[in-house]
């Protein structure tokens, strides 16, 4: 009889592999497919996100009365100043801060842009230089909110751009009542503005800084003052 004693250098493979588990090309394809799973449902909530996003800030309307004890606008646009100064001269609020302004921009060059009176700007207009972004913007009006003891304050911005500026004032100010005041962008006012390039290219551009809008403010990591007086002190 020949024998039958297993050769030690050529054994079973499979004799090696714990009873139970899984032939290693099939765990390979498990993950393979549960992380392909993954990406669809990352992608689908990402795209979802976009669209609920896309409908709030198209359909974003101002109050019908508009009132507050104050009025912040974010600079970025003449158009956002204007609308700011006209609710100023109606009495929605007590007084102005125009926030980001830039360092060169006088009062009187802001004023003459919005054909505001002189009298309404030396009593009710203050201009904000500090802020370079809208984390600044959201530093420098809770500065002003602060030191002025107001409760509600008006937010003039562009409607795409309000959803950032509302998360980031509410995490630097959360006991202060912001109350929306969009300036509907040109782009947008069209239902098929999904077909111009340059909307969508503002709108998931600006998705996407709402998204890591989020993030940081949850995990604190990234976040900086957006300050022009902070940067100086810390090169100094």
């Amino acid at each position: 009889m020949g024998d039958t004693t297993p050769n030690p250098i050529h054994q079973d493979p499979g004799l090696d592999r714990p009873a139970g588990l899984p032939p290693r090309r099939g765990l390979i394809r498990r993950l393979l497919r549960w992380g392909g799973f993954a990406c669809v449902l990352a992608i689908a909530v990402v795209f979802g996100g976009f669209l609920r996003f896309a409908d709030s800030v198209t359909t974003l309307k101002p109050p019908a009365e508009p009132k507050a004890d104050a009025i912040v606008v974010l600079t970025g646009g003449y158009q956002r100043i204007d609308q700011a100064v006209e609710l100023l001269q109606k009495g929605a609020g007590k007084r102005l801060l125009i926030s980001g302004v830039h360092p060169t921009t006088t009062p009187a060059q802001i004023r003459k842009m919005t054909q505001g009176s002189a009298d309404l700007f030396s009593c009710c207009v203050d201009i904000g230089y500090d802020a370079i972004d809208t984390i600044g913007n959201a530093e420098e009006a809770s500065n002003w909110i602060h030191a002025k003891g107001y409760r509600s304050v008006l937010i003039v911005t562009n409607n795409y751009h309000m959803p950032r500026s509302l998360a980031e004032l509410s995490y630097v100010d959360p006991d202060i009542e912001f109350i929306a005041y969009p300036v509907v962008n040109s782009d947008l006012k069209s239902r098929n503005w999904f077909t111009d390039p340059n909307a969508m290219r503002v709108m998931l551009a600006e998705y996407v800084k709402v998204l890591l809008t989020g993030a940081r403010n949850i995990t604190g990591f990234g976040r900086h003052t957006g300050l022009r007086s902070a940067n100086a002190s810390g090169e100094n």
